[in-house]
C-alpha cells in the first residue's frame, strides 16, 4: 500500500483539489484508492457528497492525531491512500506525515508561500528521525501561465532541503468548474492541458514512489 499525503500548514495552497484529482487519476487507471479527509473544515468530503453517479474511490474524514495508528486497519484493503492535510493543526500533520511513504507539498508562485513553507519543512525534518524513509517534494501549484513567476518560485524553493517535482499545476478555470460540479478536470475535460498536467504529476510522483 502507498500512502500520500498533501501537506502544507499555510491555508489556500490548493491541497484538497490537488488531492482529489490525484485520487481520481490513480483510481481511472484501475488501482483501489482510498482519500482520507484530514482537515476539519471536510472540503473533500463535501466534494465527495455532491458528486453524482458511482464513486470512483471512498472518501472518509479523520481528522485525528492518531490517525497515523488508526489508518493501517482502515486502509488494508486498498492499494493507495491519498491524504487531504489540515492547514495549521499540527497534530493531524504530524500523524499524517507518519503514515505517509511519500509527502508532497503544494506552494503557490507567491514568495509568502515560499517563506511559509519552512514549517512544514521543519516538521517533515522532525518526523524524518522517526520515518528514515520518508519521501518528500515540493509541487509548484496555480503557477501563473506564461510568467516567469513559476521559474522564480523553483529557485526560490532551492534554499530548503526538499526538491521541486518538474510537473507543475497551473492556475485553471477548469479546476473551479468541475469542483462546483462534483467532478474533476479528467471528468470534464480529459483531454485538455489541465488533465495533461495532472497525469503528467502522477507519473512523476509514482516514479518518486519506486
Amino acid at each position: 500500500m502507498l500512502v500520500l499525503s498533501v501537506l502544507n500548514q499555510k491555508g489556500g495552497v490548493g491541497k484538497t483539489t490537488l488531492s482529489i484529482h490525484l485520487a481520481t487519476a490513480l483510481a481511472k487507471q484501475g488501482k483501489r484508492v482510498l482519500m482520507v479527509d484530514a482537515d476539519p473544515q471536510s472540503s473533500a468530503l463535501d466534494w465527495s457528497a455532491s458528486r453524482q453517479g458511482d464513486p470512483l474511490f471512498s472518501v472518509i474524514g479523520l481528522p485525528k492525531p492518531s490517525l497515523h495508528r488508526e489508518l493501517p486497519g482502515i486502509a488494508k484493503d486498498y492499494e493507495v491512500v491519498v491524504i487531504d492535510g489540515p492547514p495549521r493543526v499540527y497534530e493531524v500533520t504530524r500523524s499524517a506525515i507518519l503514515a505517509s511513504d511519500i509527502v508532497l507539498v503544494p506552494v503557490q508562485p507567491s514568495p509568502y508561500d515560499v517563506w511559509a513553507a519552512k514549517e512544514i519543512v521543519d516538521l517533515l525534518n522532525e518526523a524524518a528521525t522517526f520515518k528514515e524513509n520518508l519521501k518528500s517534494a515540493f509541487v509548484i501549484n496555480r503557477r501563473i501561465v506564461k510568467t516567469a513567476i513559476g521559474r522564480d518560485v523553483t529557485e526560490a524553493l532551492a534554499e530548503y532541503p526538499l526538491p521541486v517535482l518538474k510537473a507543475a499545476i497551473s492556475q485553471r478555470v477548469s479546476f473551479a468548474e468541475s469542483a462546483a460540479q462534483g467532478k474533476t478536470v479528467l471528468d470534464t475535460d480529459p483531454d485538455g492541458r489541465a488533465s495533461q498536467e495532472i497525469q503528467a504529476l502522477v507519473r512523476e510522483i509514482m516514479e518518486l514512489a519506486l
